[in-house]
């Protein structure tokens, strides 16, 4: 078989939104998802920022909010990110009797989904605890007495990254085709990319596809910090996210989930439900290079770009749009520049390129369908999203990353991209829907 698939719902749980219609109208109008962090006291951390999600009560998206109450921040949110896309392409969630035409056993889930936080609190509390000072060592014993007497066991589970995805299976009975995968900041567009190929080969009509990530924990900021890849522009948050200039010094740490329904031709037409845009190529690779550094080449992700084109049969002549990485680090915004440069030929000047993580944060896990979203509404009103805090240009870098506003142009096909550490690369390629 091979199926053509479509997009029929979306939902979004982020920094700047809770809702599709509230990101975009925050993306238009250059508004920025960065304020000092509040998840945790991070003033002595070299980065006092990131893109938190506020304000976020998931109980308003689920009838059965219990079942998802020790739920971590990734699961609580793609909850609601879950509950937002099935309602826009008509899917039943929370009944034992849908009546929304799809079958459950052809219903899969298939998640960017990265790992929860450990119970900060318990856990440094036990190496406090434990800590024999005489001896300078650990005393592993007192540890675990200390964990065991304190940690709670369903947080502990909620640490493991497949637990979006059951989150997901108890809100729409989906039992279908399930997978996870954690490669990093390209996780989610695989997802998307592999749940397209699941529906192509007739193994499911139906794909809940997308992300779930939060690592705005002390760990996950030390490491970032450690790794200097996140800024450490205190005094601007809101400007800290500057793809493509001279004076970038790495993304702002985001969380949140994204949701698309993707579901096969046939099955939307028999529903009768809204096509949104339909996915016609998917491509993967790897670096082989480093574990933190992309080729010097862009190797990689020139692969990935052209192995996507190939999948949709179409040239890089005719793609109107490029939702880069896009990630405002020295190394990604020149090395992903080479990449389309070698992709593009004699087009790449003059194909637009914008980074909407410019506002919205890196959300790691979540980044790519969060942006594949945006992708979708461009199209859907020809609007090229801008990227912001553009104002000192790389002189390196000379292509048209659509500076600081929107722009109004014809776009009927659009490539997505997002490249992760180890080397790891995937670009989804949509179309409008005619």
């Amino acid at each position: 078989m091979n199926e053509r698939v479509v997009i029929t719902g979306m939902g979004i749980i982020c920094p700047l939104a809770h809702d599709v219609e509230t990101l975009w109208q925050a993306i238009l109008t250059g508004k920025s998802g960065a304020a000092e962090t509040t998840i945790f006291d991070a003033s002595t951390f070299p980065t006092t920022f990131g893109a938190e999600v506020k304000d976020y009560d998931y109980t308003k998206f689920t009838k059965n909010p219990q079942l998802h109450s020790h739920g971590n921040r990734g699961s609580v949110f793609v909850v609601g990110a879950t509950a937002q896309a099935c309602a826009q392409a008509g899917i039943d969630v929370e009944t034992d009797n849908p009546s929304d035409g799809i079958d459950r056993t052809r219903l899969g889930i298939y998640l960017g989904a990265g790992e929860g936080s450990v119970d900060n609190d318990v856990f440094f509390a036990a190496i406090a605890e434990g800590w024999d000072a005489g001896k300078n060592e650990m005393d592993w014993d007192r540890w675990a007495q200390v964990a065991f007497g304190r940690m709670d066991p369903m947080r502990e589970l909620e640490q493991e990254p497949n637990m979006p995805a059951a989150h997901i299976a108890m809100l729409t009975g989906a039992r279908g085709p399930t997978r996870s995968c954690l490669t990093a900041c390209a996780a989610s567009t695989q997802a998307v990319g592999e749940a397209t190929m699941l529906i192509r080969k007739g193994d499911a009509d139906v794909m809940i596809a997308g992300g779930a990530h939060s690592m705005i924990h002390p760990l996950g900021v030390t490491g970032f910090n450690r790794l200097t890849a996140i800024s450490t522009r205190n005094d601007s948050p809101e400007t800290a996210s500057r793809p493509f200039t001279a004076s970038r010094d790495g993304f702002i740490l985001g969380e949140g989930a994204a949701a698309l329904i993707l579901e096969s031709l046939s099955s939307a037409k028999k529903r009768g439900v809204e096509i949104l845009a339909e996915v016609i190529g998917y491509g993967s690779s790897s670096d082989a290079f480093r574990v933190t550094d992309m080729h010097e080449e862009g190797r990689g992700a020139a692969q990935a770009m052209t192995a996507a084109l190939t999948d949709a049969g179409i040239s890089y002549k005719d793609v109107d749009y490029i939702n880069t990485h896009g990630t405002s680090t020295a190394e990604n915004d020149s090395i992903e520049t080479k990449a389309i440069k070698a992709v593009f030929k004699e087009n790449a000047k003059n194909t637009p390129a914008s980074s909407v993580k410019s506002m919205l944060g890196h959300l790691i896990g979540a980044a790519g369908a969060a942006e594949l979203i945006t992708c979708v509404l461009a199209i859907r009103d020809n609007i090229a999203p801008p990227t912001m805090n553009l104002n000192d240009p790389d002189p390196a870098l000379d292509l048209d990353y659509v500076p600081n506003e929107p722009r109004k142009m014809p776009v009927n096909v659009v490539i997505n991209e997002s490249f992760g550490f180890g080397g790891q690369n995937n670009v989804v390629i949509i179309k409008r829907w005619s």
